[in-house]
């Protein structure tokens, strides 16, 4: 009896252990990949990049990745040369090998830049440390990987793939796409990955350890760090665990590295960073051409005028409607002599009596059980531009609105829009494997095509969902169909740092608000006369001046939304439109550091005061670029707020030049007409003449505002504005710097040049200290000068 019970007690103690720790760990290296096998799990480590390393783990090991096929990469991670090293350790302890005190290698270490690897022979967990040996982030010793089989809907086998870490207890994390939640700091939530309208899903997560990972699948996944000493991250289905590891361990460095292996961002024509006018919605041409004449006429500036759905015929077709277009040519053409430019709304889902429909239907393209075309379907998406993308781009519009492009169906409770391709069949692969990267690939079809057809003209794509990949075809994404009301403007500004926290340049919200609700039937919208919506909507446009892209929309009860028809709340917001076009030539500037260095525009203040604990949990200021902060205000009736000027070095009031110590919270003044907003020391603020679109005067005198008390650099950019000539390197950039202990402005010598170039021009220098403003006027004809106070 007891020689039974003993056995039976060590056979429920081996089953007790980690399956991993039932066999012996074999680490190799077969060809330039690391190979761990466990007896559970065979899982590959591949360097792609100096601190960018690739984890796939499978049960059998044949896996490539989470699926076959992914389209968000621009290029392949090609596996480096690496070494691995041993770890040595005596005695016993956690992941240690009993040694007696006879050293011992407890582990095999990969080094890649500053990242270092540690691979536990003990039971084959993966540690990730920093250059300082800090911990960064570490697998759990029991199960870390988890595979659930399932079965694909197309009869293939997978599994319900889990990636357990012991996470940092005290860090930030963030990115992980755009949500609602109003949450800006994701430690301690639960992040569900899965697109929806008004919730986009990214697979980049960031932490102020100086990390990122990209959990790499366009399956549905949840991030899970409800309990402090665990974060989860699970895909619905995988062929394989697969993410990767990418260390900074600055935000900056994770970004670049990001875009690097998913594609950078192409500049944008210059018109799109400016204004662009829309309402739910314009219902004829000349509707288009009236609200163009109350900007025109009334010298405020605009760039884009927006025509919404419900423009067409049958929805998948070009034909307008003749009632409300009957000369689509002449309206476009009295569009553009009045210098503004279009963008139309164009949608997957087809109408089941468009032409294009039974196009699609005949030849088996569109996705089975619904109206939607299948975008990862080359064939599908040839078809889907020649019948509609290039006749409109033809015409004369200017850009394309990809609405819907979660996909959604227009199902009549709006409901499980997040599960619409679940159990659906696309040229890819089942739909359930690849469902988040469907904006990816509607975007991608639209755009390879205009290149192909018109290289002259660069792409502008407005996407009302996205994936990884998305910067690299010409598309920003706004917030989606969100509500009026102080509480849902609150939460865009946490959606979109994090969406910036993505990797992600550009974003937008419907300023105001889409609609009220979407159980009204039809949904309806507040009166632009209703003085609390007038509030709301001033406090939404002020925020929206300092959005990388700036953009009105909605439904409006009293059918009008440009800024005249908001009574007397037109001055401030006349004020603040004129003020997004003087920042014009700084807002370029900072197009072409998206596009050169892999910069982000808008940045939430961890980003560059990582390591300070304070900014953490600020969701509601960020960086306007390098040398604004803006601090939105975000409840009605509210007359003041709490402002933290990060760092040590001083900051200065915008709108008074008042000099105020760094480090600090204080309470910032904010009537109605103004909004907190903060210059840094050492920013050079490069600011336009009026002018009522962009393209007015780009290469004008400019007003360079020099901001004393730390050094600092600015280079301001010039090209044709629109076209992919300064691809070819057709462009001018002329960079700045400031010496604050020389009290002096350098303003270099203009590098490349491009046809247009205006090679004389004069600079207002302005020095604010905090003392009296001081001005210098010099005249720069390419060659490098100096500017001394």
């Amino acid at each position: 009896m007891a020689v039974r019970m003993a056995l039976r007690l060590a056979v429920l103690a081996m089953l007790a252990l980690p399956a991993a720790a039932l066999a012996e760990v074999q680490v190799s290296q077969v060809g330039d990949v690391v190979e761990v096998r466990n007896g559970t799990d065979v899982m590959r480590l591949s360097v792609c990049a100096d601190g960018v390393v690739r984890v796939v783990a499978s049960p059998d090991g044949q896996a490539v990745g989470s699926s076959p096929k992914q389209p968000w990469f621009s290029k392949p991670c090609t596996p480096q040369a690496v070494t691995l090293t041993d770890e040595m350790a005596t005695g016993t302890g956690v992941n240690t090998a009993a040694g007696g005190g006879t050293a011992k290698a407890v582990a095999k270490v990969l080094k890649t830049g500053d990242l270092r690897i540690s691979i536990s022979l003990s039971d084959g967990t993966l540690t990730f440390l920093a250059p300082d040996d800090r911990i960064l982030l570490q697998e759990m010793g029991e199960r870390p990987r988890i595979y659930d089989p399932t079965t694909l809907s197309d009869g293939s086998k997978a599994y319900k793939v889990t990636e357990r870490f012991h996470p940092a207890l005290r860090q930030g994390l963030y990115g992980l796409g755009q949500h609602q939640s109003g949450q800006f700091n994701y430690q301690g939530a639960v992040v569900r990955l899965a697109q929806a309208n008004t919730d986009i899903a990214h697979p980049l997560m960031m932490s102020t350890e100086g990390f990122g990972l990209l959990w790499n699948t366009a399956s549905a996944s949840t991030l899970d760090n409800r309990f402090p000493t665990e974060l989860t991250l699970q895909a619905d289905v995988g062929q394989a665990i697969d993410y990767v590891f990418v260390y900074g361990p600055e935000f900056d460095q994770v970004v670049a590295k990001y875009r690097d292996m998913t594609g950078a961002a192409p500049l944008f024509p210059r018109w799109a960073y400016g204004l662009f006018q829309s309402m739910d919605r314009y219902a004829s041409g000349q509707e288009l051409l009236d609200v163009t004449a109350r900007y025109r006429d009334g010298d405020a500036p605009v760039d884009v005028i927006v025509q919404d759905w419900r423009w067409w015929s049958r929805m998948g077709d070009p034909e307008f409607r003749p009632d409300g277009y009957p000369d689509v040519p002449g309206l476009l053409g009295a569009l553009r002599e009045r210098k503004v430019h279009t963008m139309l709304s164009m949608w997957p889902l087809l109408s089941k009596s468009s032409q294009l429909y039974k196009f699609m239907a005949e030849r088996g393209w569109l996705i089975p059980g619904t109206a939607l075309y299948d975008p990862t379907n080359p064939q599908a998406a040839d078809l889907y531009w020649s019948h509609l993308g290039s006749k409109l781009l033809d015409q004369g519009w200017d850009s394309f609105w990809l609405d819907g492009s979660e996909p959604e169906l227009h199902l009549p409770t709006m409901a499980e829009t997040d599960r619409t391709l679940n159990g659906r069949p696309l040229a890819i692969g089942p739909g359930e494997l690849y469902g988040n990267a469907f904006p990816l690939a509607h975007v991608a079809a639209v755009s390879d095509r205009w290149r192909k057809q018109r290289d002259d003209k660069r792409v502008f794509i407005l996407s009302r969902s996205s994936f990884a990949g998305v910067q690299r075809y010409g598309a920003a994404s706004w917030s989606g169909d969100i509500l009026n009301g102080f509480p849902v403007f609150q939460r865009q500004m946490q959606g979109g740092l994090n969406f910036a926290l993505s990797g992600m340049p550009y974003w937008t919200t419907d300023i105001g608000g889409y609609y009220g609700g979407v159980l009204d039937n039809p949904p309806k919208g507040p009166a632009t006369t209703d003085p609390a919506f007038q509030e709301l909507y001033v406090r939404w446009y002020q925020f929206g001046v300092f959005n990388p892209l700036f953009r009105t929309h909605g439904k409006r009860e009293n059918n009008r939304n440009d800024l005249f028809a908001y009574g007397d709340k037109t001055p401030i917001l006349l004020d603040y439109d004129r003020l997004r076009y003087r920042l014009m030539p700084y807002i370029y500037g900072l197009a072409w550091r998206v596009t050169d260095r892999a910069d982000t525009i808008m940045r939430p203040l961890v980003m560059d005061w990582r390591t300070d604990e304070r900014t953490w949990n600020i969701g509601d200021q960020f960086l306007f670029g390098p040398s604004l902060m803006v601090a939105p205000v975000m409840n009605a009736g509210q007359r003041s707020r709490q402002v933290f000027l990060p760092g040590t070095a001083p900051w200065y009031d915008f709108w008074t030049g008042k000099k105020l110590a760094g480090g600090q919270w204080l309470d910032a003044a904010a009537p109605l007409e103004k909004i907190p907003l903060y210059a840094k020391a050492g920013a050079i603020l490069p600011l336009g003449g009026a002018v009522n679109y962009a393209d007015q005067d780009p290469q004008g005198p400019l007003e360079l505002r020099v901001y004393a008390g730390a050094d600092g650099k600015f280079e301001i950019y010039d090209d044709a504005g629109d076209s992919y000539a300064y691809e070819r390197g057709e462009r001018a950039v002329t960079p700045l710097a400031w010496s604050d202990g020389g009290r002096k402005l350098t303003i270099g010598a203009r590098v490349g040049s491009f046809p247009g170039l205006v090679k004389d021009r004069t600079f207002k220098v302005v020095l604010i200290d905090g003392s009296r403003e001081r001005v210098k006027t010099v005249r720069y004809d390419g060659g490098p000068l100096t500017v001394a106070f």
